[in-house]
């Protein structure tokens, strides 16, 4: 019964030495840099997604395995495209990415300006006919 004890602490024992404390802050610190392609506006540290769980463990293997961070970045652009990176570089074919947030805004000033304009056309006069039949149904 004893061994069997001493067995199992030696078993956890290892498994808590085996963990590298410096290599889970470069996975943490790199999942913070890499979008959930599932979730898309939260980063694969923040998501519970199946594929965000996968993407940490490759991150983890290719650190275990001697790869720095920017050859794991490097692997994740061209495995999923720029787009799994939380801040897409400025470049053509991003471009949209960056200025589509302010196209939209000044789309929806330029709209609200145009929709209030139209609705605050000058005070109409009525014509003499207009008043009377006013008036008549007034009383």
């Amino acid at each position: 019964m004893k061994a069997g004890i001493f067995w199992v602490a030696v078993l956890f024992a290892g498994i808590c030495w085996a963990e590298d404390p410096n290599l889970e802050k470069r996975v943490t610190g790199l999942a913070h840099e890499l979008r959930c392609l599932v979730c898309q506006n939260q980063t694969i540290a923040d998501s519970n997604a199946p594929l965000a769980v996968d993407l940490r463990n490759q991150i983890r293997e290719q650190l275990a395995a001697g790869k720095s961070e920017s050859d794991v970045i490097d692997f994740m652009v061209a495995r999923y495209g720029d787009f799994v990176l939380y801040r897409p570089p400025l470049k053509a074919s991003t471009v949209l990415l960056w200025a589509g947030p302010f196209l939209f805004l000044l789309f929806g000033i330029w709209f609200l300006i145009r929709r209030v304009r139209k609705q605050a056309l000058p005070e109409r006069q009525l014509s003499e006919a207009d008043r009377a039949r006013a008036a008549k149904l007034l009383e």
